[in-house]
């Protein structure tokens, strides 16, 4: 079993899975590990259903169909507009790294669009993770806050058992197909999709590592005599 360093530094987005599914009891697993997550007040407002098989299948088709129909996103999260800024130059920046290691060339658009597809199918992953909380709490900031806390652990824990993970907002951005294939009750809102598997170690992807900005960018340090 890695240690904590190990599982924090060695983890990255997998976007390429085996075909081989994932057991159940793994699952469970990875689930149980990463509700030790820290919420407001004790609330633990977050709910998982996990899908694969035919569901996911069915969540896939939908999701693509409707999406190349040109259907707007009916993501139940708020969106902050485009990016702009040093925000932006960070998501052209991993971009870059993503279509380079693809082989995915700037005017090719039949790569481009495919690969937009594939966040759409769940990156055709063995399992989709689609983490919800409760509507009695919906209008506050605070729950999807702690759904951010467990998924978080949630794809370090899935890390130190082998699996490799990528948090995923195109997998339900339209909610409808995820609520009917995976039988979501409307006292739930979806907050976002985990896509889980066996890492497919000869998918180019899968070996881009983000770049992430220094301590000195990010902290600033009160009141400390050095």
């Amino acid at each position: 079993m890695p240690d904590y360093d190990e599982v924090v530094r060695g983890r990255r987005s997998i976007r390429g899975f085996k075909r081989e599914p994932v057991p159940k009891a793994l699952v469970r697993e990875v689930i149980d590990l990463a509700m030790r997550a820290p919420s407001s007040l004790n609330t633990q407002p977050w709910n998982f259903t996990v899908v694969a098989g035919p569901p996911l299948d069915a969540i896939r088709a939908g999701n693509t169909e409707r999406n190349l129909a040109g259907v707007p996103s009916s993501r139940e999260f708020r969106g902050g507009g485009d990016y702009a800024g040093v925000h932006r130059e960070r998501q052209i920046e991993i971009a870059k790294q993503l279509f380079g290691a693809m082989g995915i060339e700037r005017d090719n658009k039949e790569k481009r669009l495919d690969w937009v597809l594939r966040g759409f199918r769940q990156f055709d992953a063995p399992v989709s993770i689609v983490v919800t909380y409760d509507r009695a709490i919906h209008g506050s900031d605070i729950a999807p806050f702690d759904c951010g806390a467990v998924t978080n652990a949630l794809v370090n824990a899935a890390w130190s058992r082998g699996l490799g993970c990528v948090i995923n907002s195109q997998g339900i951005m339209q909610s409808p197909v995820v609520r009917e294939h995976a039988k979501i009750g409307e006292d739930q809102v979806i907050m976002i999709c985990v896509a889980l598997g066996w890492p497919d170690e000869d998918f180019p992807a899968n070996a881009v590592v983000s770049k992430r900005k220094s301590v000195d960018e990010a902290a600033v340090f009160i009141g400390f005599d050095d």
